[in-house]
């Protein structure tokens, strides 16, 4: 990773954009003051640079993850209507329930890694990582169970016989793939705090081509149908984790992977407590969307209006791609220059980022789940989720009913961040970064810079 050598803010006021000079504050990866318009556009454009190298690739691995539960839909879809809508079921509402908790409790390292990265505390993010993986793994005992019994969950909440039937049968063979979650998201924080995001992207585009190739052969060429389909998509998952792994144990991480170590299971709690605020912020985002394939199994033709409100969210989920990419981008740069205590660089990564995407992924950086938590909640399942039931099914609006409702939640919770990063004090939230480090197992003092 190169240097970080954006400038230092003198004031917490962004510089007026004229002709006059711009100082900051000097230290060794300082360059040199700005000097009127041309200078600054210079140095956003630096720093754009910065964050599209992490943005990029980073958007290409969320694709290629993504994309593999839609492939295994888009083939399920060939097979028959009711294997879609179980498929859709699964992925969306089973899977995506447990993923949604995992990915969340995993973000936690984004907070962690990224702020022990810039502060120079490198080999903590091994044991951060281990950490995680221990209650990410504990979680997925538990969460288990909802694979297990799948079948009679979904009759519980009202979903017809043959959807929850399927889906459930499904649900069964995907359980491995709930483990797979466990390692691989705190893998994915390990090495984005890193920024070796390369190796993350080649890993998940062999891991796509595979899976779309050996999901064509068994599920439609040979009519393996969809035991074929789970057993490639569990195939696909933890190809991605043992490559990964292979790719940290052989060395090159460096002083950030230093082999197993009693020190995961120190300090567990305080990184139990981060793991479960990032887990709440994450998976409201997830659960949001997935409200949507639940609604549609109530509508009249439910399995038409599953099949058709997934292959919706699919194209959606798509499009969020673009968002998680920027997310990992500026949760890394954020993490990594609140560690170094560094919070006007800080302030200006979030200047650009806001520019380029309206403050998407900034809040995990920070480290701010808890609050952005309590955000998600009354935004999305105070006001979406209501309004949209409400314009469905007593307004008589059907599934648009419901996806004009969840806009208003999305675009107030837009809006509530944006207030949110407008109003936040970078200094302290440097102080907040190494006080964090400190409590949880770093050995060395953490300045922070003025």
């Amino acid at each position: 990773m190169e240097e970080n050598n954006v400038p230092l803010l003198t004031s917490t006021k962004w510089p007026e954009i004229t002709t006059s000079k711009v100082s900051f504050d000097a230290d060794e990866d300082d360059l040199d003051a700005i000097n009127g318009v041309k200078n600054l556009i210079k140095e956003f454009h630096y720093e754009s640079k910065k964050l599209w190298y992490l943005a990029g690739p980073a958007i290409f691995t969320s694709l290629c993850q993504y994309s593999l539960g839609a492939v295994t839909q888009i083939f399920a879809g060939h097979v028959g209507t009711i294997q879609l809508a179980a498929v859709s079921i699964q992925i969306s509402v089973i899977a995506g329930f447990s993923e949604g908790i995992l990915l969340g409790m995993g973000s936690a390292l984004e907070t962690l890694c990224g702020q022990a990265y810039g502060a120079k505390q490198i080999d903590m993010l091994g044991i951060y990582m281990q950490r995680s993986w221990i209650i990410l793994n504990a979680t997925a005992l538990v969460l288990m169970f909802l694979n297990i019994f799948a079948t009679q969950i979904l009759r519980l909440i009202g979903q017809q016989e043959k959807i929850a039937e399927w889906a459930g049968q499904f649900s069964l063979w995907m359980i491995p793939m709930v483990f797979a979650y466990a390692f691989e998201f705190p893998i994915m924080k390990f090495l984005q705090a890193q920024s070796k995001i390369i190796t993350m992207a080649v890993i998940a585009g062999i891991s796509f081509a595979m899976h779309t190739l050996l999901t064509w052969l068994f599920m439609l060429k040979l009519g393996w149908s969809l035991a074929a389909g789970a057993v490639v998509l569990n195939f696909s998952w933890w190809f991605m984790v043992a490559a990964k792994m292979m790719y940290i144990f052989w060395g090159n991480c460096g002083e950030a992977w230093s082999g197993f170590s009693w020190e995961a299971f120190k300090n567990l709690w305080e990184f139990v407590r981060l793991s479960l605020a990032s887990g709440v912020m994450i998976c409201l985002e997830l659960w949001y969307f997935m409200s949507l394939i639940l609604a549609a199994g109530y509508v009249k033709d439910a399995e038409i209006a599953v099949d058709a409100t997934s292959i919706c969210a699919n194209i959606i989920g798509w499009t969020f791609t673009l968002c998680i990419g920027f997310n990992a981008a500026i949760s890394v740069r954020v993490s990594n220059e609140l560690g170094a205590s560094h919070p006007r660089r800080a302030k200006f990564s979030v200047l650009v980022v806001s520019i380029t995407s309206l403050v998407i992924g900034v809040a995990i950086g920070a480290g701010w789940q808890e609050h952005v938590a309590y955000v998600n909640i009354i935004c999305y399942f105070v006001i979406g989720i209501p309004l949209g039931l409400f314009l469905t099914f007593f307004i008589n609006w059907g599934m648009p009913g419901m996806w004009y409702g969840m806009l208003v939640g999305t675009t107030s919770q837009t809006a509530v961040l944006i207030w949110i990063t407008a109003k936040t004090d970078w200094d302290k939230e440097a102080s907040v970064a190494g006080e964090r480090i400190r409590q949880l197992g770093g050995n060395k003092s953490v300045n922070v810079i003025d």
